[in-house]
């Protein structure tokens, strides 16, 4: 891209890199974002190239668009899947933009006004505080500790039904992360106000602090779809901090930890169905004074030892000199745990489907791959799919007697 300074640029994720004339200290800042590789080629043209991460930035006069490359309801299914199994996102209204922010925004401001239409939810929050008059419960032991026996203040603990409680907590925190992001609607933003006009008796969430925790219950189901999407942007967060000289807002989602926590969802469900048990990231040693740690993505225990290994990997790894990393890796995990074979699991469009036999060793790594861009049904088709090809794999090792091996 040539010529003026743009104030806007749109990328697709894993997409072809872009040079374009930047300020250094903007194109600094892009460069330790980490949402794109961003490195100065002279002239003050900076080479801009995507990585994996989709969402929207804004930094000094740059509005950054990542874009995904699938459709913006399966990023919706992949983020909830991993978290909340009933969440359906095929079933949630929203703008149909061809950026992620915009749409979840959408989203969310929907579900937040349906959830707010019959008035703001009411609770029980325990409230610690001194009073002059006992009121709930005493709490004998700091009254001893920090009053030091004083009668007064009292130093009381009770239960006060208010509408300051976690649910709403959450909405009001999500709607104030949304108002300050770039990219959000004129209609969208408009509407994000008079939420916070409707939450302005909440507690704000302070900066940096943890957004409380809250429980599905009966009495608070009209708020669990907009609970669910305030989750999503508070876990995910917004930028907002200064990076170098200039300041930098946005919203990121990285797609690879997407994925990643999606396969460990599913396969974790439907591997349980062939028996045994599955562990996340669990740990193991390569070597034998067991000083250099592994953390396989999935390992599928059956008896107490193994049984399979999978390595999620939402795109090839093939850097310069090294074009078949991702196999080196899992040829260290199965041989690690002596097992004689080894799943890496793609998204598609990002490796094909092979079988590899290990030279001297006859270990098999299996490279499968799912399609992201299908429909929510047919994708869960696919993963079980894969179980039923994984849990074969693991069946035939333990007919032949391979793979009794050590925890």
């Amino acid at each position: 891209m040539t010529g003026a300074e743009p104030s806007v640029l749109r990328l697709t994720e894993g997409g072809d890199p872009v040079e374009l004339p930047l300020p250094d200290a903007v194109g600094e800042a892009l460069a330790i974002s980490g949402a794109v590789d961003a490195v100065r080629t002279g002239g003050g043209y900076w080479s801009i190239a995507p990585r994996w991460k989709v969402g929207a930035l804004r930094v000094g006069p740059l509005e950054l668009w990542l874009r995904p490359k699938v459709p913006i309801e399966r990023v919706l299914f992949l983020l909830g899947y991993a978290n909340n199994r009933g969440w359906r996102a095929d079933h949630l209204p929203f703008d149909p933009a061809p950026d992620l922010l915009p749409a979840l925004a959408d989203a969310y401001v929907r579900q937040a006004e349906r959830a707010l239409a019959g008035g703001l939810l009411q609770g029980y929050r325990t409230i610690d505080d001194e009073q002059t008059v006992l009121r709930g419960r005493l709490r004998t032991t700091d009254q001893l500790t920090a009053r030091h026996g004083i009668a007064i203040p009292l130093l009381v603990r009770y239960d006060e039904h208010t509408v300051d409680i976690a649910e709403n907590r959450l909405l009001r925190a999500a709607t104030e992360v949304l108002l300050r992001l770039p990219g959000v609607g004129r209609g969208t933003r408009r509407r994000l106000r008079h939420l916070r006009f409707v939450l302005g008796d909440i507690t704000p969430l302070p900066a940096g602090a943890a957004p409380p925790t809250w429980r599905a219950t009966r009495l608070n189901a009209r708020y669990h779809e907009a609970l669910w999407l305030a989750e999503l942007l508070l876990a995910r967060n917004s930028l907002h901090q200064r990076r170098g000289r200039v300041p930098l807002t946005g919203f990121l989602i990285d797609m690879a930890k997407v994925y990643e926590d999606f396969l460990g969802a599913t396969l974790t469900a439907a591997l349980h169905r062939h028996g045994g048990r599955v562990r996340l990231q669990d740990r193991h040693h390569l070597d034998e004074r067991r000083r250099i740690i592994m953390r396989p993505d999935i390992v599928w225990y059956r008896d107490g030892h193994p049984a399979a290994v999978i390595d999620a990997k939402y795109k090839a790894e093939q850097p310069s000199g090294f074009p078949d990393a991702d196999l080196y890796q899992l040829l260290a995990y199965a041989t690690a745990l002596n097992l004689p074979d080894g799943h890496l699991v793609y998204a598609r469009g990002n490796a094909t489907e092979a079988v590899h036999t290990v030279r001297h060793a006859g270990i098999h790594l299996h490279a499968h791959t799912l399609d992201l861009a299908a429909p929510p049904a047919s994708l869960l088709a696919q993963v079980d799919a894969l179980t039923a090809r994984i849990a074969a794999v693991a069946g035939d090792a333990e007919q032949s007697g391979a793979s009794e091996v050590a925890p």
